[in-house]
């Protein structure tokens, strides 16, 4: 080998030196940085599941609210049908005096219903923005200003729901 050029006691030494100096990076550096990676993983994936148990909350708290809403419907119709049967039987006794009522018994009850859906809806909102809140708060391990988010929401909800009057 020394006719090629190689020096054999050199190259014994930079293999085994070679060979130390992997070992040593692999204990010091490797296996530490494999461990904070691994660790990393986990803490993502963790929040990934976070995200996905608030984002199954919100579906819940959405179909809630579509429950409630269709049990609010179901209950204005009903009221506004005992309202018209209501202004019916008056009309039958008395003909201008009874129809009179009656068109003012409706609207009062359209706007109680209009009301008692109003209440609901702000009902719902008020939870579903606790919810919110609560959900980001623990997805980003901060604490939240409440009530200022909640009236944010409370905002965006009323502007996304408002009726548009042609």
């Amino acid at each position: 080998m020394e006719g090629l050029g190689i020096n054999v006691p050199t190259l014994l030494t930079q293999i085994v030196t070679f060979i130390i100096l992997l070992l040593i990076l692999r204990f010091v550096a490797y296996k530490p940085i494999m461990r904070m990676l691994d660790e990393r993983s986990k803490r993502i994936r963790e929040s990934m599941d976070q995200a996905e148990s608030v984002k199954q909350a919100s579906l819940r708290a959405e179909e809630e609210v579509k429950k409630q809403l269709e049990e609010a419907s179901r209950e204005g119709q009903a009221r506004i049908e005992r309202a018209t049967r209501a202004g019916e039987d008056v009309k039958q006794k008395a003909q201008t005096d009874a129809k009179r009522e009656a068109e003012a018994l409706i609207e009062r009850a359209r706007a109680e219903i209009r009301q008692e859906r109003d209440d609901a809806i702000n009902g719902v909102r008020r939870e579903f923005a606790d919810l919110t809140v609560l959900a980001a708060g623990k997805v980003i391990e901060e604490s939240l200003d409440k009530e200022k988010h909640r009236k944010l929401i409370e905002k965006v909800l009323e502007e996304s729901t408002t009726p548009k009057k042609e």
